[in-house]
C-alpha cells in the first residue's frame, strides 16, 4: 500500500496518517489528536506524577515538529528476497512497508525506498520467524541532521549474505554518497533481539558525525542517541543554561552516553567527569571532547552507580547530571546523591514514572523547575528536565 500524507495547517489540527487510518500501523496511537491536546495530556500526567513534590516552577513545554522529526528508522525485513518489504507486521499480520512514514524527512523516505530495491538486487532473503530461516532481520538507518549523512546497518542471522551486500554496495554508495558508514551486525539468536555482539564495518568510517548547537557528537552503531534532533538540541541547550546559573567548577555526568549533556555544560575552566557503561559511547564522547579542545575532561566506561559509591565519591562535584535509561537511577544511587549533597542535581528523564520513584528517595533537595520536552510526538512518551537544588 502507498499511503497518502496530508499535513494540515494550522498546527492545532491533527496529522492525517493513512497507515493509522487503515489500521496497518498503530505505533503513533495519539496521531488523531492535535499536538496541543497531546502535549496538554502529557503535562497533566507529569503534574499528577509529581503531585507529592513541591515544584517551584513548571516551565512551558518544548514542542516538536509534527512530522519529519525522526532521525532513525528500525525496519523489519519482511516478504521474500524477490519482493522485500521494509517496515513491520500490521496487527492482522500483514507485511507493511513503512518507507513513506512521515515521521522521517523526505530524503530519508527516498533512501528507504532505495534500500528496499537494494535488498532485492542483493538477493537478501528476509528472515522468517515462523520458519527460523532467511538471513536479513533488520535494516537500521540513522540520519545526521547536521550534514544529511547516513549510517546504514544490516542485521543478519549469519555471515553468509555479507558477500551479496558487498557486491551491490559500490553502486548504492555511488548513487547515495551521503551514506558514510555501512556495517553488518550478526544476530544469530532466534529471539526478538534487535542486534548481536558482532559488528562488521564495510566502510572505513566507523562513526557518524552529528552536531547539536555548537557541540560535535559522534554516533556509533550500538550507541544510544536521541531520535528527535530538533528537540534534543533544545534539551541540551536548556541544560547548559540551567547549569551555567550555578557557575560550577566541577561536574559529573552520569549515564552520559556520547556526552551530550556534559559537553554542552563543560567549559575550559570546568572539570567534567563522564560515566557510561557502554565503551563505544565513551569512545565517541572522548572524540567530541578532543574536537572541542577540552582538557579538564575524563570519560570512563563504568557503571554509574558503582562509580558514585566507590572511591570517587570522596571528590564531590559542585553539580551532578543524571540521564538514566527508562528504569531510572534506582534507590542506591539516590541515596548516594543525597549523601554527596552537591549544590544541584540536573535530572533528565525519558520515563516520568521512574523519575517520580527516584525523587522520593532523594533527600535534602527542592525541585526548583521542571520542563517537558515533547521528544516523542503522537505517543505516550516524553522527556523531562528537572533541577534539584540543595536546601539550606
Amino acid at each position: 500500500m502507498s499511503p497518502v500524507w496530508v499535513r494540515i495547517q494550522p498546527s492545532d489540527l491533527a496529522v492525517k496518517c493513512a497507515y493509522f487510518e487503515s489500521g496497518l500501523c498503530l505505533s503513533c496511537r495519539h496521531i488523531r489528536l492535535p499536538m496541543a491536546e497531546q502535549v496538554a495530556a502529557k503535562t497533566r500526567e507529569l503534574q499528577a506524577l509529581l503531585a507529592n513534590f513541591a515544584v517551584q516552577a513548571y516551565l512551558p513545554p518544548v514542542l516538536s515538529a509534527e512530522t519529519a522529526f525522526r532521525n532513525k528508522a528500525k525496519m523489519v525485513a519482511l516478504g521474500a528476497a524477490h519482493q522485500p518489504i521494509l517496515g513491520l507486521l500490521s496487527p492482522s499480520g500483514e507485511a507493511v512497508s513503512l518507507c513513506d512514514c512521515s515521521l522521517y524527512p523526505d530524503d530519508m523516505q527516498r533512501l528507504l525506498h532505495r534500500l528496499e530495491a537494494f535488498v532485492r538486487q542483493a538477493g537478501l532473503p528476509p528472515y522468517q520467524v515462523s520458519k527460523a530461516k532467511g538471513e536479513l532481520k533488520f535494516v537500521l538507518l540513522t540520519r545526521s541532521q547536521a550534514k544529511g549523512e547516513y549510517m546504514l546497518r544490516f542485521v543478519l542471522r549469519s555471515h553468509q549474505a555479507i558477500a551479496r551486500i558487498e557486491r551491490e554496495l559500490p553502486k548504492l554508495l555511488a548513487e547515495y554518497p551521503q551514506i558514510k558508514l555501512v556495517s553488518v551486525n550478526i544476530q544469530p539468536v532466534h529471539m526478538a533481539i534487535l542486534e548481536g555482539e558482532e559488528e562488521i564495518f564495510l566502510t572505513r568510517q566507523t562513526r557518524l558525525e552529528e552536531r547539536f548547537n555548537d557541540v560535535p557528537l559522534y554516533i556509533r552503531p550500538k550507541s544510544f542517541f536521541q531520535t528527535n534532533p530538533q528537540v534534543a538540541a533544545q534539551l541540551y541547550r536548556t541544560a547548559r543554561d540551567w547549569v551555567a546559573e550555578f557557575k560550577p567548577a566541577s561536574l559529573w555526568d552520569l549515564f552520559c552516553g556520547v556526552g551530550g549533556f556534559g559537553l554542552h555544560c563543560a567549559a575550559k575552566d570546568i572539570s567534567l567527569t563522564g560515566i557510561e557503561i557502554e565503551a563505544e559511547a565513551i569512545a565517541c564522547a572522548k572524540m567530541s571532547a578532543a574536537a572541542m579542545g577540552l582538557e579538564k575532561v575524563s570519560f570512563s566506561a563504568l557503571d554509574s552507580t558503582d562509580f558514585a559509591r566507590g572511591e570517587s565519591a570522596a571528590d564531590k562535584p559542585d553539580l551532578i547530571i543524571v540521564n538514566p535509561p527508562r528504569r531510572g537511577i534506582g534507590e542506591a544511587l539516590c541515596r548516594s546523591l543525597s549523601e554527596f549533597a552537591p549544590r544541584a542535581i540536573l535530572y533528565s528523564s525519558c520515563n516520568p514514572k521512574t523519575l517520580a520513584k527516584d525523587l522520593a528517595h532523594i533527600q535534602g533537595y527542592a525541585i526548583t523547575k521542571v520542563q517537558l520536552f515533547d521528544m516523542f510526538p503522537h505517543t505516550d512518551h516524553f522527556e523531562v528536565l528537572l533541577m534539584l537544588e540543595r536546601e539550606a
